[in-house]
């Protein structure tokens, strides 16, 4: 190929354009949310209710440390149904249906009361996210006699639908005003969050 051809076709190339920054989020934590998954069905969450209690629990602990999230000022300004989406009433009841205890209070909480904006929104994006792959969970739920009305209240979803909340949150994770640190500081929040759930795994192992 010519100089010149070899230019032109660079200048007709179509270029590719840049994933939105849910989807690089997703990529950049992918490998610290798969040892999470494997790690939580490894507990045979949803073999007896006994197993599942234990996972309630973990689930407890990590929808306590996130639920400040959904008071967070900043947060709010992006998500006007922010305060709608927290789950911590919800499984404080289905522990309470189960006749399982509610797990301590964390001996160090998360992250204090001068969160940034970034490193909150790589919590929240877990939190979130997690409503996604609780419609599996929710099924699997109900082969031990379990509902949104009884034990599974938090893995049912959004009268909206899981994929519409799903993008609505999408929507502002791509467009919220981040610059380079503060990109680094939403990667670092995602895989924080994710391995604070597996610390908790761990403990009601």
């Amino acid at each position: 190929m010519t100089a010149a051809r070899h230019d032109a076709t660079i200048l007709n190339a179509t270029p590719t354009p840049s994933l939105p920054r849910s989807q690089r989020l997703k990529a950049d934590t992918m490998a610290t949310h798969e040892v999470l998954d494997k790690r939580i069905m490894a507990s045979s969450p949803f073999d007896n209710p006994r197993n599942y209690a234990r996972f309630l629990q973990a689930q407890y602990a990590f929808l306590r440390d996130v639920d400040a999230l959904y008071e967070h000022a900043g947060l709010a300004d992006l998500l006007p149904d922010l305060e709608q989406r927290r789950r911590y009433a919800s499984i404080a009841a289905d522990l309470h249906d189960l006749e399982a205890p509610l797990p301590a209070d964390a001996a160090e909480p998360p992250f204090g009361a001068d969160l940034d904006l970034a490193t909150a929104l790589g919590w929240l994006y877990v939190s979130e996210g997690s409503k996604l792959g609780a419609a599996i969970l929710y099924k699997l739920a109900g082969k031990i006699g379990l509902d949104e009305h009884f034990g599974a209240r938090h893995l049912a979803g959004h009268p909206d639908g899981r994929a519409r909340h799903w993008r609505d949150f999408t929507a502002v994770l791509d467009t919220a005003p981040l610059d380079a640190s503060g990109e680094a500081r939403l990667i670092a929040g995602a895989r924080a969050a994710f391995m604070r759930m597996h610390g908790h795994v761990e403990a009601f192992a």
